[in-house]
């Protein structure tokens, strides 16, 4: 019988939004899966369980309810927790360099590939003189006979 008892399931918390209209719900899931979660970081308030994000999913759920539009919860959610709680950061100049280095990396890259191959393929100079080297081939010539 304990047995039995320990097996039975955990009993999982989930978040029951009931809203007026299908645009409210809509909005709901949008709201959610575009702000991240500041515990988990890699997860949108969506997929998280952490109790920061069911917060968050509570109050976008009470700003929905009293009529917020998108931006307007996006905007408080800026306000409150920064830039950091967009799951996909505005281009503004402070993130130019978190969206642009990638390629600015790829490119610079690219050329130093291209420079070291161009170089390669060029003829190298020799530090002896035409005497030296003729003196040099003569003298193997010798030895080999």
């Amino acid at each position: 019988m304990l047995c039995l008892l320990l097996c039975l399931p955990v009993s999982a918390q989930v978040d029951i939004a009931d809203f007026d209209t299908p645009a409210q719900h809509a909005l709901y899931q949008k709201v959610i899966n575009e702000l991240r979660c500041l515990v988990c970081q890699n997860q949108s308030l969506a997929d998280s369980n952490a109790d920061l994000a069911k917060d968050l999913r509570r109050k976008s759920y009470e700003m929905i309810r009293r009529g917020k539009n998108y931006d307007e919860i996006i905007q408080y959610m800026i306000e409150r927790y920064g830039e950091f709680v967009l799951y996909r950061p505005r281009i503004t100049p402070a993130t130019l360099l978190l969206w642009f280095s990638p390629f600015v990396i790829l490119i610079a890259i690219g050329g130093f590939a291209l420079f070291k191959i161009r170089k390669s393929r060029q003829p190298t100079h020799s530090k002896f003189s035409k005497q030296q080297l003729d003196n040099a081939k003569s003298l193997i010539d010798k030895s080999a006979l």
